[in-house]
């Protein structure tokens, strides 16, 4: 029987996933099909990790998070939990010989959450790197599946790839982080008074982190490429449709990309990897 509670935990990972991000999960969709449970369940693990201190305003988030947290390393630790989304991810986290300082920086970047801070350029950097390098990192080990040598020369591009992501989605998210949470992650930007010049300095620097990251793309195992570039290709459409909107635009807005360009972006990628023009 525990069988069948394996399968239920991932598919609860799994529905999650598909639920909270219809580009993600189509993303998925593109990589090899031996390695769609584990990423399924480090993302359920991750998304529902945010959503406690995203949505669970009218409840002790504070104290949720300390018992999600506990129950995580527990979970690993036991090789089971009775919570489905952690029974998935600590048997991804076993499997793939996940670091667990990779899961407790990004458990630290949660417990950032908890407080309405502006972020000094440190504390922004160490946040990047817990919401969303290591989320890379994490399944980038899922990519090599133990290749240690592939891991560490394709780390940074890991890195640089989450990154770009995650602060693409400030960027996007620039207005509800700022007017309904309280929160303004790019340090020295007074968003009362988004200016032109700092939206083009943040852009630089973004444009800089897709740069490295294709440099790594291209290099991941065919069983992981395709999806991981279609993502790329779905961010860096984003990416585009932000930089020609003005700063005032972007507090009024939530910039997307429509289906019909993420079906294009996909169709065009698929011919490009069939044949090694990516």
């Amino acid at each position: 029987m525990i069988n069948l509670y394996h399968k239920i935990s991932k598919e609860t990972s799994k529905n999650i996933t598909q639920l909270y991000s219809t580009s993600f999960s189509f993303g998925i969709k593109l990589l090899d099909k031996s390695i769609h449970d584990a990423i399924y369940s480090i993302y359920g693990f991750v998304r529902l990790a945010d959503e406690i201190v995203d949505s669970f305003h009218d409840y002790p988030k504070t104290e949720m998070l300390l018992e999600f947290k506990d129950e995580t390393y527990k979970s690993i630790e036991r090789k089971i939990s009775v919570n489905p989304v952690l029974h998935s991810f600590q048997m991804v986290v076993n499997q793939y010989s996940i670091d667990i300082k990779l899961v407790e920086k990004f458990l630290q970047s949660m417990e950032q959450d908890l407080d309405d801070i502006h972020y000094s350029n440190d504390a922004y950097k160490d946040y990047i790197v817990g919401s969303a390098e290591v989320v890379g990192l994490m399944c980038l080990k899922v990519f090599v599946n133990g290749n240690e040598t592939l891991y560490n020369n394709l780390e940074e591009s890991a890195r640089r790839l989450g990154a770009a992501f995650q602060k693409i989605n400030f960027l996007r998210d620039v207005k509800a982080d700022y007017q309904e949470l309280g929160r303004t992650y790019f340090p020295g930007v007074d968003l009362d008074k988004f200016t032109r010049i700092e939206k083009l300095k943040i852009e630089a620097d973004i444009q800089d982190d897709f740069k490295y990251a294709l440099e790594g793309i291209v290099k991941l195992p065919s069983s992981s490429r395709l999806g991981v570039y279609v993502a790329y290709r779905y961010y860096f459409s984003l990416f585009k449709k932000i930089k020609k909107i003005s700063s005032d635009k972007l507090m009024e807005e939530r910039i997307r990309v429509p289906n019909t360009k993420k079906l294009y972006i996909t169709f065009e990628s698929i011919f490009q990897n069939r044949f090694n023009w990516i």
